[in-house]
C-alpha cells in the first residue's frame, strides 16, 4: 500500500508499521553489544581461546557494517519491505543457529551470518521512516529512531545480565540468542501486514564495482580495529592507507559511473549537493567514537576495577540510558523548529556530563563516585538524546526518497566505522594509562573520558559550524524535495 504519496494521503497504519521496525531495529543493535557480557561463559562452555571468542562480537559488527550501503541500495532498487522481510527471516534463522552453536567455529559463522542480515535491515529503517511520514511527523518519527539508537546501544550490558542471571549455567548464554526467536517471528508477522507495500525504483544495473571498492575500503579500515583486543592495530596498521585509498578510490568511480548517465551505489550528489548531508554524515562518525567507546571503558572500570557484577554494571550507567530515551522523543517535536541548534545544545550537554562524571569518578572518594555521578550521567544522556535523532533527521530531510535508502546505509556505516575506532581505541587509552600509573583506576578511567570528550569537542565544532551556515536560525521542517516540487516516491517499497 503507497504511503505519504500526495493524492492517497499517509498510510492509516504508518504509525504501526513504525514501532515494529523499531522493535526489529533495537533488536539487531543491542546484539552488537548484548554479547560481551556472555563471552567468559561462552568461552568456558566451548573451550574457545580469548581470539576465538572475541569473533562472536567482532565478527558481527564487522558484517553488520559491510552490508549496509548495499543493502540501502537494493531497498531503493526492488523494495523496502522485500528486503526487510527477507533480511528479518534470516536474522531470526541465524539467531536460532547462533543459539544451538555446538562449536565455537559454527558460533562465529552464525554471527558473521546474522551481521550480514542485520546490515540488511538496518538502512530500511530510516528509509522506511523517509517514505511513511512527512512534515513535523517525521521529526517525531525519528525521535523514536533515535530513542531506539541511544538505548539499544546503552541497554545491551544490562539486557544481558539479566538473562544470563534468569538462565543460569554455563549454557545461559545460548538465551542471548534464543531471545530473538519469538520477537523475530512475531515481527515477521506484523512486518507483513503493515508493512506498505509498492514497487521500488527502475531497475538499473548494480554498480558492482562500486561495491567491491566500497566493500574492500570498509573491511580493512574496520578489520584492525575489531582485532584490536588481540593487537590487530599494531600488527594490521598497513590496511588504513590501503583501505582510504580504496574509499578514495569509491568516491572517484562514483563520480564517473554519475558523469555517465548511470545509477551509482552511492550518488555523489549526496555528498556534495544534498544540503546538511555531508557535515550530518560527519557529525555521526565522529560522535560514534565517543559514544560507542564510553561503555567498554565503563564496564572496565566497574566490572574490573571495582568489582561489580556485569548487572551492576550496566545498571551504574542506566541514568544515561533514561536521559537518552526521554529526551529523543521530545526531541522529534523539537527539531522542526530549532534545526541544528538542538544538536549543538545536545553535544554541549553530552561533554558535560561526561567530563562531570570523568572527574567524579576519577577523584571523589570510591562510595561516593558511582552515586555521584548519576546525575552527570543523566546530563550526557539527555545530551545525547537532543544529537542522534535530530542529527538523523537533520542529515536526511532533503535526500530524496528514492535514495533514502543508500543514504541512510552510508550514515549508518560512518556510525559503526566511528563505533569501531572508539570501542578499539578509548579501552587501548584506558588500559595504557593503567599500565604507566601501577593500576590506577580512577586515573585510567578519567583520561579514558577525557579522550572520548576530546572526540565529542569536534563533532561540537561540526555542528557549530553547520548551525552557524544555517544563519543562526531555526532549520525549517523536514520537507523532500519530491514534496517541495509536487512529487513523490512513496510508493518505493
Amino acid at each position: 500500500m503507497p504511503s505519504g504519496s500526495a493524492n492517497t494521503g499517509p498510510d492509516p497504519r504508518r504509525w504501526k508499521a513504525l514501532a515494529v521496525t523499531l522493535v526489529v531495529g533495537f533488536m539487531i543493535l543491542l546484539d552488537v553489544t548484548i554479547v560481551a557480557v556472555a563471552l567468559p561463559s561462552m568461552q568456558r562452555d566451548l573451550h574457545a581461546s580469548p581470539a576465538q571468542v572475541q569473533w562472536v562480537v567482532s565478527g558481527y559488527a564487522l558484517t553488520f557494517a559491510l552490508s549496509l550501503v548495499l543493502a540501502g541500495r537494493l531497498g531503493d532498487a526492488i523494495g523496502r519491505r522485500r528486503i526487510f522481510l527477507v533480511a528479518l527471516s534470516a536474522f531470526v534463522l541465524f539467531s536460532m543457529a547462533a543459539g544451538a552453536a555446538p562449536t565455537i567455529e559454527l558460533l562465529v559463522l552464525a554471527r558473521l551470518a546474522q551481521g550480514v542480515a542485520a546490515g540488511c535491515l538496518a538502512p530500511q529503517n530510516s528509509a522506511l521512516i523517509q517514505q511513511m511520514f512527512r512534515g513535523a511527523e517525521r521529526g517525531r518519527a525519528f525521535g523514536f529512531f533515535g530513542a531506539t539508537v541511544g538505548i539499544s546501544s546503552a541497554v545491551g550490558p544490562i539486557t544481558g545480565g539479566v538473562i544470563l542471571a534468569l538462565a543460569g549455567g554455563d549454557q545461559g548464554w545460548r538465551w542471548i540468542f534464543f531471545v530473538n526467536v519469538p520477537i523475530g517471528v512475531a515481527a515477521l508477522v506484523l512486518a507483513a501486514r503493515l508493512l506498505p507495500r509498492g514497487r521500488g525504483a527502475p531497475r538499473a544495473a548494480l554498480d558492482l564495482t562500486g561495491v567491491v571498492l566500497l566493500g574492500a575500503g570498509v573491511f580493512l579500515m574496520m578489520f584492525p580495529l575489531v582485532q584490536a583486543d588481540s593487537g590487530g592495530v599494531q600488527r594490521l596498521w598497513w590496511m588504513f592507507p590501503v583501505g582510504a585509498a580504496l574509499l578514495v578510490a569509491f568516491a572517484l568511480w562514483e563520480r564517473r559511473v554519475a558523469a555517465r548517465g548511470a545509477e551509482p551505489l552511492l550518488a555523489p550528489r549526496l555528498i556534495t549537493e544534498t544540503r546538511g548531508y555531508a557535515p550530518g554524515a560527519a557529525l555521526a562518525t565522529v560522535y560514534f567514537i565517543g559514544f560507542s567507546g564510553v561503555w567498554l571503558v565503563f564496564a572496565l572500570y566497574f566490572q574490573n576495577g571495582r568489582g561489580f557484577t556485569p548487572l551492576m554494571s550496566g545498571l551504574c550507567v542506566t541514568p544515561f540510558a533514561i536521559g537518552s530515551a526521554c529526551a529523543a522523543v521530545v526531541a522529534g517535536r523539537l527539531v522542526e523548529r530549532l534545526g541544528r541548534l538542538l544538536t549543538v545544545l545536545g553535544l554541549a550537554a553530552v561533554v558535560v556530563g561526561l567530563s562531570a562524571a570523568a572527574l567524579l569518578l576519577g577523584y571523589a572518594s570510591p562510595g561516593v563516585a558511582v552515586w555521584a555521578a548519576i546525575p552527570a550521567l543523566l546530563v550526557g544522556g539527555i545530551g545525547s538524546g537532543f544529537v542522534i535523532s535530530p542529527n538523523v533527521t537533520m542529515t536526511l530531510k532533503d535526500v530524496p526518497v528514492r535514495m533514502a535508502g543508500a543514504a541512510g546505509g552510508a550514515l549508518q556505516t560512518g556510525q559503526r566505522l566511528g563505533g569501531a575506532v572508539g570501542t578499539a581505541a578509548l579501552p587501548g587509552v584506558y588500559y595504557l594509562v593503567l599500565s604507566s600509573t601501577g593500576g590506577d583506576i580512577s586515573q585510567a578511567v578519567t583520561v579514558a573520558l577525557g579522550a572520548a570528550v576530546a572526540g565529542l569537542l569536534v563533532a561540537f565544532a561540526i555542528a557549530v559550524a553547520e548551525w552557524r551556515r544555517d544563519g543562526r536560525a531555526a532549520t525549517p521542517g523536514p520537507c523532500p524535495p519530491e514534496v517541495a516540487h509536487g512529487h513523490t516516491h512513496a510508493g518505493q517499497g
